[in-house]
């Protein structure tokens, strides 16, 4: 899981969509184990969270920006 932005940046926008599905499947692999009582550092899953949301973030301005490109 690349955590720093500007390691995000720098991926192409398979490449983010492909870190989104690994980061939602990390995401319910830490659910799971939270449910069960096997996660001992419970931070991790709003580390996992907040990744989810800035992937989400970048996705979301290469579509806005693809779209304000095309539309000129």
């Amino acid at each position: 899981m690349a955590n720093k932005i500007n390691d995000l940046l720098e991926l192409d926008l398979a490449a983010l969509v492909q870190e989104l599905r690994a980061s939602k499947q990390e995401a319910l692999n830490l659910r799971f184990r939270n449910a069960t009582g096997q996660l001992d550092k419970t931070s991790e899953l709003r580390k996992v969270r907040r990744h989810i949301a800035r992937l989400n973030m970048l996705i979301r301005q290469r579509e806005i920006a693809a779209a304000s490109g095309a539309g000129k």
